[in-house]
């Protein structure tokens, strides 16, 4: 088989009740329990009118400004899959638009992670399907491959595997590894119990702020 021109079996994926655990949980909340040290970038930004992500990455690298590969990717992924495409980070040419969203909406597919551009912006942003991407352009793609399908990918660092968490909201997207779900759930979830319950307190007017005055003094600043 070729590198840099095939189709791979997706060998593992999240389980459809780790998705719906995380739904609920702010992206950044996620991230905070993952050191803040992944994400994809601030060029990739939520397109759609609203409504979070989360799903199995079902992923592929393609060349810049040819969705050849994406095409097979809408029709051989499955229901709830986030589609993260790999396109080098290219605006020249829009990778995905109205017909194939629309396409992918009706077979399920839980959004998309564009490193690259789209186009049919305002079809995007009047519904809900997810879509993030880096740039927008008219000018549409070429169909001649190369391209993979079910490898690694990375987006401005971020890495992603097939069958690994993907999550988003307006903050932005992130990537939880395959087998480190229950670890960051556990973490995520408690920190935003956690938060839930220092909202309160700031709205009662009972939030301690007395470790403001702590870090300082600790970090050796003069009053």
């Amino acid at each position: 088989m070729t590198i840099g021109f095939r189709i791979l079996e997706r060998r593992r994926k999240v389980a459809s009740d780790v998705v719906e655990k995380f739904r609920s949980i702010p992206v950044a909340n996620v991230s905070d329990c993952m050191w803040r040290m992944t994400a994809g970038g601030g060029a990739l930004r939520p397109l759609h009118a609203s409504g979070v992500m989360a799903g199995p990455a079902y992923t592929l690298k393609v060349r810049p400004g040819d969705n050849l590969l994406l095409h097979k990717a809408i029709d051989a992924s499955e229901a709830g899959d986030v589609i993260v495409v790999d396109g080098g980070g290219d605006v020249t040419n829009a990778l995905i638009g109205e017909m194939m969203l629309s396409h992918a909406l009706r077979r399920g597919i839980a959004g998309f992670v564009i490193n690259g551009a789209v186009r049919d912006l305002s079809y995007i942003r009047s519904g809900s399907m997810p879509v993030y991407a880096v740039g927008v352009t008219h000018r549409g793609p070429y169909k001649d491959g190369p391209g993979e399908i079910n490898v690694p990918v990375a987006v401005d660092g971020m890495v992603v595997e097939p069958g690994d968490l993907m999550l988003g909201d307006e903050d932005g997207t992130l990537c939880v590894p395959f087998e480190a779900t229950t670890d960051v759930y556990l973490a995520a979830k408690a920190k935003n119990d956690a938060e839930v319950k220092q909202m309160a307190e700031i709205e009662a007017g009972s939030s301690d702020r007395s470790w403001v005055d702590v870090a300082l003094r600790k970090r050796g600043c003069e009053f």
